[in-house]
């Protein structure tokens, strides 16, 4: 830490140093090694599932997830029904419902393992007619069914289990995905996962191996990583089965949510229903299906749980939002890299105690670094990495204690040192500096004195900020922080304005030293560089010129360059470019299973415009032509002006023959569209041959060959049209037709 002139004048600093380095390694690691102790034992638990919940309820509130929606099914809804539990015939009233608005997925937090009559056989054909419902399970861990679902949907794989995890204050901080009880060869997915994969399949997204070959399960671009019985601030947890790291959204109300009677009752809009999500369950605060989260938490009154429900919500969002927004997950440091990060912290309480020796400015950064540790982590913590808060605060307070204890005074060891260096120095000729840690000269020799214009007696006992330009000083004072905190020699080019105000460039040599009784000492040797640098600044002038004169040839080589290879007309590639591209697009396709189409296109009276307006309008003809070729394809396709009226496409990587149909569609309708063009209006159409790389030919020349054969035959069709080659028809005749567009 940088201190000021006045706190270095009125805060008494101890001269002298712990004897070694050795007693601040020995304290770091004897520290470090004892609270990581308690870390594996457990004790400290506790105290960081108290911080992560804090962190959770200080962070910014995230939008609803609007992709979920809650049936909600409450005290007002159960006194409607007049039964609990509800009727199997409003429940199969509901479901219909729901089924009609079609949503991704419908899931049925609500057991149903006994029929609730009236309506049971209604609710069984209702479910078989519902692909995406999922109803829940409760499954023990030697795999018998607590509350087994529906029968029909259990046999059509459509119920997931709905085991949580509790923690030992009975919160809730992870989220089964999978669950392998002992007895069963085949791991079982819970309700959330199983509605989340519901959901996803529309976007293409399955679980498979992460690509790391950890074994992880991956969803899009997410790799949901398994708990471990040491992640986090855990320690010795249970860790079965797959589960994650919990990262809710926020605490109860984070999802949209309508009543069941609202839904029975028609007053729900079905697009509030449609591709999402839908989560029947109960909120009735009379059935107690109620769980603790880290937002439950408060620090003042009664602690806020949230239905169960909406703790599935909170699951599935996490999951979806992984795999298609990118949604962080909530990710830790393997529990090696944790006892790193205790032993730095324990390092820098000690090495902080080594150095500053007064009381108060102990205590100061003992508040300042404890906040930036739990800001660091809190900030942590919003990118999606939780790492520890309490065990690396205590190792850092249970070190600066204890070197703070075993520091001592060596008040006249200083004094021998100081003078020993002293009679050393002066012998030398070059300008030499030696300041102690509080960043004041110390020793002083003649030449340095003479250098900046004062006597010894001014400069000894005093720093940079005293003699020197604010500016020059605070470069000085970081370049020999520096070798202080790094120990390393260091060389660096500054600005040294002496008494008379000349400025100077100079180079100063910096290294540390130690003497006999462990007191460190920062050595300066200073080299006047200033006529070195003026003439280093006059060569780097002329290297600027010719770099500039190299740019100015660049550019009129590229030019040329553009010249050769484009129509001077259009602007579109000329013959030459296209030749170089269709070559590129062939090589591609000899190594991926694509397909190159060549469209070769020519207007149809064309010379008609010619003879009656003019080449010149002729010329103005071509050119907006070529404008709106370009702006109807895609930036990877080329269109080249062979000459006259002759325009040719390359389509690189497409799929099949219909999509070269497509583009020549389009193609034609964007010839065919009327323009005005200088005061005229202009209305002409082309014909079109195609032919396909490799299925009508194996060579460039061949392949444009056949497009021309294809325009002539489109010509003689009637014009305004698209031809493929013959041999694309024969190859096509039984599949497809997209041979002829006249």
């Amino acid at each position: 830490m940088l201190l000021g002139k006045r706190q270095l004048k009125s805060w008494p600093r101890l001269n002298r140093v712990v004897r070694g380095k050795r007693r601040v390694l020995f304290t770091s690691l004897s520290v470090a090694g004892c609270i990581i102790a308690l870390r594996v034992a457990g004790f400290l638990q506790t105290w960081e599932l108290t911080t992560l919940d804090q962190f959770f309820q200080f962070r910014p509130l995230e939008p609803v997830d609007h992709r979920i929606v809650i049936i909600s099914i409450d005290e007002a809804d159960l006194h409607k029904v007049g039964k609990y539990p509800i009727p199997d015939a409003q429940m199969a009233e509901l479901l219909q419902k729901l089924h009609d608005a079609q949503p991704r997925a419908i899931g049925l937090d609500v057991y149903r393992d006994l029929p609730v009559e009236p309506g049971h056989t209604k609710l069984l054909q209702i479910s078989q007619q519902i692909p995406n419902l999922v109803s829940i399970e409760h499954i023990q861990d030697e795999g018998e069914l607590t509350v087994p679902p529906l029968s029909l949907l259990s046999q059509r794989n459509q119920a997931g289990f709905n085991n949580v995890v509790h923690d030992q204050d009975d919160k809730v901080r992870r989220g089964l995905l999978y669950w392998q009880p002992r007895d069963s060869s085949k791991a079982r997915q819970s309700f959330a996962l199983m509605l989340a994969l519901k959901y996803l399949q529309a976007d293409g997204i399955t679980p498979r191996a992460s690509a790391d070959h950890t074994g992880e399960m991956q969803l899009g671009n997410a790799v949901f990583r398994r708990f471990r019985s040491d992640t986090g601030g855990y320690a010795r947890a249970d860790e079965g089965g797959y589960q994650i790291l919990m990262n809710p959204r926020g605490p109860a109300d984070s999802f949209h949510r309508v009543s069941m009677m609202d839904v029975l009752e028609k007053r729900v809009s079905p697009e509030l229903l449609r591709d999402r999500i839908v989560l029947i369950g109960y909120t009735a605060v009379s059935l107690n299906d109620f769980v603790t989260t880290s937002y439950s938490s408060r620090m003042t009154g009664a602690s806020q749980p949230i239905p169960g429900i909406e703790l599935h919500a909170n699951l599935i969002s996490q999951i979806i939002g992984a795999a298609l927004d990118g949604r962080m997950l909530i990710q830790t440091w393997s529990e090696p890299l944790e006892w790193v990060w205790i032993l730095v912290w324990s390092g820098v309480g000690a090495g902080m105690s080594w150095k500053l020796r007064s009381p108060r400015i102990f205590a100061l950064l003992l508040i300042l670094i404890g906040t930036s540790l739990t800001g660091v982590c809190y900030l942590t913590l919003l990118k999606g990495w939780w790492i520890p808060v309490i065990p690396p605060m205590l190792a850092f307070l249970g070190s600066a204690i204890a070197i703070t204890v075993y520091v001592a005074r060596l008040q006249e060891e200083l004094r021998r040192s100081k003078e020993f260096l002293n009679t050393i120095i002066n012998t030398i000729p070059d300008p030499i500096f030696v300041k102690d840690q509080d960043h004041r000269w110390i020793v002083l020799n003649e030449a340095y004195a003479r250098f900046l214009g004062h006597s010894l007696k001014e400069l000894l006992q005093r720093s940079d900020y005293d003699v020197f330009p604010k500016h020059e000083a605070d470069v000085f004072r970081q370049q020999d922080e520096l070798v202080f905190n790094t120990g390393q020699e260091y060389q660096n080019e500054e600005l040294f304005t002496n008494r008379n105000g000349i400025t100077y460039q100079i180079e100063t040599k910096r290294s540390l030293h130690k003497d006999a009784a462990g007191n460190l000492f920062l050595v300066g040797i200073i080299r006047d560089i200033t006529q070195h640098k003026r003439l280093e600044a006059e060569l780097k002038h002329t290297a600027a010129e010719l770099v500039r004169s190299n740019a100015e040839l660049q550019r009129s080589a590229n030019q040329l360059s553009h010249i050769a290879n484009h129509d001077s007309l259009t602007g579109l590639p000329n013959r030459k470019l296209f030749y170089e591209r269709l070559e590129q697009e062939l090589s591609w396709a000899d190594e991926n299973p694509r397909l190159v189409a060549l469209l070769f296109l020519d207007l149809d009276g064309f010379k008609q415009i010619n003879d009656s307006m003019g080449h010149d309008m002729g010329d103005l003809v071509l050119k907006s032509l070529a404008d709106r070729l370009t702006g109807c394809l895609r930036g990877s396709d080329t269109v080249a002006r062979l000459g006259g009226d002759e325009f040719i496409v390359i389509l690189p990587a497409i799929p099949s023959a219909q999509d070269a149909a497509i583009v020549a569609e389009k193609l034609l309708t964007t010839v065919f569209q009327e323009s005005s063009i200088a005061g005229h209006t202009v209305s002409i159409t082309g014909s079109i041959g195609i032919s396909l790389y490799p299925d009508h030919a194996q060579t460039a020349e061949m392949l444009i060959k056949n497009a021309d054969t294809a325009m002539y035959r489109a010509k003689q069709q009637g014009k305004n049209c698209y031809e493929f080659s013959t041999a694309q028809e024969s190859r096509l005749e039984n599949a497809i037709d997209v041979g002829n567009s006249c």
